[in-house]
């Protein structure tokens, strides 16, 4: 086998996933929502399967789209991009994929904040670049300037950033931006910004997109699918200076060249309806407490977290002696239940006592998983 493969693991999603069904667990590993997406959206969608188009869109995407996210992002975050600086992508994971291929020359750098998405290394290193990994730590996450100049080299072209973060469901502070976009200037880097979470927060929290703090140099990339609680949709989008969008759009042609024509089409009417995120962004609230109260009840310490649909686990402080893929396999093998390990989120020197759970849920759901992490905690403190 060719030894570049071994780069290439299979996802720990799928490994959780493929778990969870031969076992018959509840799946809280995967992110993805049993709610949350707007009926009238799904009607919406059908209508354009039957008298829209179903055959090949512009690559770059439906002008209409593109139009609709200019329109979504100047009223939600007063982000002044055109359309002409969106890229319609077949997912979030292509945009960034894109976005990678078009900014790395191979022996480029790409600097990675961990625990860090787990497609990040592999499409750095199938573009030919070089991993760089700035490693936060436990419970706060917290990321300062110290950080990542000390990871710097000569050779460093461009910082990925996740915000709202995966897998701790962090929100950077304003301190941190500030710091990401001073050390981008400072040493002339791109960033990629992933912020397929920006409209999954917690009561409370203001999310501050780093395109709207150094638009000159930032790759904003999102996703509908998180957007409308739609993941299997794959519709997603990169926003970049004018320039960069082209070699984007370029890259994008030679991945999927485009995303189907009745998704872009109902995903645009959609955008032009903010209101629809109302009751998906309460239920998730609700979702949030139900789950944590449940897991609390049961002995488990949770830590602190601000968006996305997860929330984690310290294993340790909740009396639990294994570290997370041993007990990830005891959960879902004997007590009916997938969680997610953060060990294979972080490339060197992980943290091996902390798990993922995804709380986008039903209720019945909810209360089903938290009676088998009861069931878990009991097995692991007795393994």
């Amino acid at each position: 086998m060719n030894p570049q493969f071994e780069t290439m693991p299979v996802s720990i999603f799928e490994e959780m996933s493929l778990a969870a069904a031969r076992h018959g667990a509840i799946n809280l590993g995967q992110g993805f929502p049993d709610f949350g997406w707007p009926e009238a959206l799904l009607d919406e969608a059908a209508r354009l399967i039957r008298e829209g188009s179903n055959q090949y869109p512009p690559s770059r995407g439906l002008p209409a789209l593109r139009d609709s996210l200019s329109a979504f992002y100047a009223s939600r975050q007063s982000l002044a991009l055109d359309p002409g600086q969106f890229v319609v992508t077949s997912g979030a994971t292509e945009a960034i994929a894109a976005a990678l291929f078009a900014a790395l020359q191979p022996g480029d750098a790409a600097l990675i904040i961990a625990p860090a998405y787990d497609a990040y290394a592999p499409l750095i290193r199938r573009a030919g670049g070089v991993v760089q990994e700035v490693v936060l730590r436990p419970p706060h996450w917290s990321l300062d300037r110290n950080l990542l100049e000390a990871a710097i080299t000569p050779q460093t072209r461009i910082l990925i950033i996740n915000n709202p973060h995966n897998p701790t469901g962090r929100v950077l502070s304003a301190a941190e931006l500030d710091a990401i976009v001073a050390t981008a200037r400072a040493h002339d880097l791109l960033i990629l910004s992933d912020e397929v979470w920006e409209e999954v927060l917690a009561p409370g929290t203001t999310f501050t997109s780093l395109a709207g703090l150094a638009p000159e140099r930032v790759i904003k990339v999102g996703s509908a699918g998180k957007i409308f609680s739609l993941t299997g949709w794959k519709v997603g989008w990169a926003a970049a200076p004018h320039g960069m969008a082209d070699v984007i759009a370029r890259a994008h042609q030679y991945l999927t060249f485009a995303t189907p024509p009745h998704l872009q089409a109902a995903v645009a009417s959609a955008l032009a309806h903010p209101e629809w995120l109302d009751a998906p962004s309460e239920g998730f609230a609700r979702a949030r407490q139900h789950l944590a109260s449940g897991l609390e009840a049961a002995g488990y310490a949770l830590l602190p977290g601000e968006g996305t649909y997860f929330q984690c686990v310290d294993l340790k402080a909740s009396g639990i002696d294994l570290d997370d893929r041993a007990f990830a396999a005891l959960a879902v093998e004997q007590a009916g239940v997938a969680v997610i390990p953060l060990s294979p989120f972080t490339e060197r020197d992980p943290e091996r006592g902390l798990v993922r759970l995804c709380f986008a849920k039903k209720d019945e759901t909810i209360d089903a998983a938290i009676a088998a992490m009861a069931r878990a905690r009991e097995l692991a403190r007795s393994a």
